[in-house]
């Protein structure tokens, strides 16, 4: 059975965005390059959200076309392009990319459903509404985390207060020359 995973960076202090939705405090060198591509390794769909599948579809399609893409953008252009893609959102009525899937309703069912079939792992990357809704459902079943030295003290978080106890089995920790930490945990299931 396949697994439903979270693959998120997050400050220090918690936070996977800056207040306004900023993504610029990530340190995004080779090292964490490289860290983000073995993960990708293990993808058999990416799970978005509306706000972070518009972004990538918007993007990811005009690079195939730059002559200023590298190589490694290319490689992943092409990956995104050719692996079957879920969109969770409310609001999205239709999708106009390539082989996406969208789930507007019914969201536990129809993703036990994608966990049967056979494949790689379901990864969620970013998408922080996703990611709290998929832990209010119980759906998460591993944490990739990767986590940048620094505070930004407000922003959105990566887990909301008032949210039951989640139990974490630690599975490997790695810290990157930058001093970024990549943890991957398994959740406990009570």
């Amino acid at each position: 059975m396949r697994k439903v995973v979270l693959f998120v960076h997050v400050s220090l202090d918690g936070f996977v965005a800056g207040p306004n939705g900023e993504l610029n405090w990530i340190s995004y060198d080779q090292d964490l390059m490289d860290a983000a591509d073995e993960i990708v390794k293990t993808v058999g769909s990416p799970i978005y959200g509306r706000v972070t599948y518009q972004m990538m579809e918007s993007y990811w399609p005009t690079v195939l076309n730059d002559p200023e893409s590298t190589q490694h953008d290319i490689d992943h252009a092409n990956w995104i392009e050719d692996i079957e893609k879920v969109v969770i959102s409310k609001s999205l009525r239709e999708v106009q990319w390539n082989r996406t899937t969208l789930i507007n309703e019914n969201i536990a069912e129809e993703i036990g459903k994608l966990k049967q079939q056979p494949g790689k792992d379901l990864v969620i990357f970013g998408s922080p509404s996703i990611a709290h809704t998929f832990m209010d459902l119980d759906l998460i079943d591993e944490y990739r985390l990767t986590v940048s030295p620094i505070v930004l003290g407000t922003g959105t978080r990566l887990f909301q207060e008032d949210k039951a106890t989640k139990r974490l089995n630690l599975l490997s920790s790695k810290v990157l020359p930058s001093g970024v930490l990549v943890l991957h945990y398994e959740a406990k299931k009570e």
